[in-house]
């Protein structure tokens, strides 16, 4: 070999990059040409500053025109701060971009947008190719969360056999995974952990930690302090601390440097306002108050239900679970109820609703489920057919429906879509729009039925009969 080759080749292999080959970034790859990198000049050129945010109701949202998420306060802040320092005509005005948490970093990667405000912990191993803020929060423990009344826990070995629910994307499953390493070596029974349903983010999770379907999970201490201001009954561990505290930060990426000075310095200087959660606890303070429906006196009611739940649900082409669900919002399973606007009965649906679906006598229970069984699927069927949607978006939209109406329902959609958020995706996405429209009402409404419908679901099991599925099961 020459010495110039030698030396051609000692070049090449230096200006390879640096780290293992087997580094690689999360989610989908695609290369964002440096043409196409947006900082700071670009953005106040386009004079739109794209943020993609965690779309749980404790990150973002608006309620008619009040921002009750978390984040909101501190982007609204920094797009003021922006445009104090704006020069004529380059005022920037914040498009917001609301994503599961575990798609918001590969999303920033792919250009998608130019800044990521997550409100939570996030994996550090996922934020490669980017660039992290000053902490937003600094030095955040994850606590135990639990419900009043239940057992208290002082160190992490008394959680052994124990089952906490976490959402899919929980900065405390590689906790949990490291903890029970160090369980097993004690010999001890590891944590359990049941990642729960998508249609549920933490604050979910927490609800329904106080109504005691689930009893314990794990969250960002500050994220628990602030929903314990409208669920009364939860308990926060404070002193029981399952990782070290890491801060919550914003994330750029590594192209945006003036972007990112801009932030550090935003952040520096920022104080929350001390009333920014007046409207979040005022909203909040009375809708997230689900119940178990599965205590002792329930389950039995649901006993006694469940053939003409059943049954009409197999005609209907329709889980019986969802229908029981429905049942247990409406009247707590008693089929004596009174509702408003001549609503009554044990699925509190109005004799006009019945009429439509050709049933003339709900006051008894076969007649009342028959009609909201055959009025849930005539919805489903003319408005909410499309393969596009899943399962637990089609009866989420039905859901809606069946509260607000099928044509409002449909018009949120386009409306939706024409926002650039996903109109064939209830939770999270067009819920947005119903809450900026109408309130909370109709999304507390979905929610509330999800809950139930998966508390149920979980049992499904025992709830059904012995030696054979049960009868409209999905």
């Amino acid at each position: 070999m020459t010495r110039a080759l030698f030396l051609l080749i000692v070049l090449s292999l230096s200006l390879l990059p640096a780290g293992p080959a087997s580094a690689r970034l999360a989610g989908p790859q695609q290369a964002v040409p440096k043409t196409q990198a947006r900082d700071l000049a670009q953005i106040r050129s386009s004079r739109v500053l794209k943020v993609l945010v965690n779309q749980s109701r404790n990150s973002s949202g608006e309620v008619k025109g009040e921002p009750v998420g978390v984040e909101y306060h501190r982007l609204r802040a920094f797009e003021h701060y922006l445009n104090a320092r704006a020069r004529d005509g380059e005022e920037i005005r914040l498009k917001i971009i609301p994503r599961a948490k575990e798609q918001l970093l590969a999303a920033l990667q792919r250009g998608e947008a130019d800044l990521v405000a997550p409100g939570e912990l996030v994996d550090p191993t996922s934020t490669r190719g980017l660039s992290a803020s000053d902490p937003v929060v600094d030095k955040v423990p994850l606590v135990l969360v639990g419900r009043k009344g239940e057992r208290s826990f002082q160190r992490v070995e008394q959680l052994s056999g124990r089952t906490l629910a976490l959402t899919s994307s929980s900065a405390a499953g590689d906790t949990l995974h490291e903890i029970n390493q160090k369980l097993a070596l004690r010999k001890l029974a590891p944590i359990k952990v049941e990642w729960v349903d998508p249609t549920l983010a933490v604050e979910d999770v927490l609800e329904m930690v106080q109504a005691g379907i689930f009893h314990l999970t794990v969250v960002e201490q500050p994220i628990a302090e602030r929903w314990a201001k409208v669920m009364s009954k939860l308990r926060v561990e404070r002193k029981l601390h399952v990782a070290s505290p890491e801060a919550m930060r914003w994330y750029v990426r590594r192209d945006a440097v003036m972007l990112h000075a801009s932030v550090d310095r935003f952040l520096q200087g920022y104080k929350a306002p001390a009333n920014q959660d007046a409207a979040f606890e005022r909203i909040y303070r009375r809708l997230y108050r689900v119940h178990n429906p599965l205590a002792r006196t329930d389950r039995k009611r649901l006993e006694a239900l469940r053939p003409v739940l059943q049954r009409h649900a197999r005609e209907q082409k329709i889980d019986w679970l969802n229908l029981a669900a429905v049942a247990f919002k409406e009247s707590s399973l008693d089929p004596t109820a009174r509702g408003a606007g001549g609503a009554h009965g044990l699925m509190q649906i109005t004799p006009s609703a019945a009429q439509r679906v050709g049933v003339s006598n709900i006051a008894n229970v076969d007649g009342n489920v028959q009609a909201s069984a055959r009025y849930m699927a005539l919805i489903r069927r003319k408005f909410f057919s499309s393969n596009q949607l899943n399962e637990r978006e089609r009866m989420a939209f039905t859901l809606a429906a069946y509260n607000l109406g099928p044509e409002r329902v449909q018009a949120m959609r386009a409306e939706a879509r024409r926002r650039g958020l996903n109109g064939n995706q209830w939770f999270f996405q067009t819920e947005r729009i119903a809450m900026e429209q109408v309130g909370m009402g109709p999304v507390s409404y979905v929610n509330s039925v999800n809950k139930y419908f998966l508390a149920f679901d979980r049992e499904r099991a025992s709830l059904e009969p012995k030696g054979g599925k049960g009868v409209g099961q999905k």
